[in-house]
């Protein structure tokens, strides 16, 4: 398995990476992941690839690393995934070890992900890779602004 931190302007982020994504975000449309790209990559926000032997985009994760007043700095991953057709071989601990490797180079406290309470799976694999629940994580959908507000 090879493991590729993807700079921006990468065509991979959307040949390769991106129907990967797909799998975590159907939401997400080759417009809206460019515009995430433009206004996140000042933000931080990064993505790493994780190809197979045969070349196939066979994993994804989005990070970046936050400064925070909790644990002064952390890596926090946005997005872990890993293709349906190659789960259970290895890739979600890969590309976990990879972003552990930044985080630790970065002088992060903690690497940390949200995960949705209806992904049993994930949450089964972050448990295995001993990860814990340290807090809760609270959202608040929020009216969309009409246009030109």
């Amino acid at each position: 398995m090879k493991i590729i931190d993807l700079e921006p302007g990468d065509s991979r982020l959307l040949s390769d990476l991106l129907p990967v994504l797909l799998e975590l975000r159907p939401h997400l449309t080759e417009e809206s992941f460019l515009a995430v790209l433009a206004e996140g990559r000042p933000q931080g926000l990064r993505f790493t690839a994780a190809y197979d032997a045969d070349g196939t985009c066979v994993g994804a994760a989005g990070w970046r690393l936050v400064a925070t007043t909790s644990v002064i700095r952390k890596l926090y991953v946005d997005d872990l995934v890993t293709a349906a057709a190659s789960r259970s071989g290895g890739v979600g601990r890969a590309l976990l070890a990879h972003l552990e490797e930044h985080a630790v180079a970065a002088d992060c406290t903690t690497l940390a992900l949200d995960s949705g309470t209806h992904r049993t799976d994930a949450h089964r694999f972050y448990f295995r890779e001993r990860m814990a629940v340290t807090a809760f994580s609270f959202d608040k959908p929020l009216p969309a602004r009409a246009a030109g507000s």
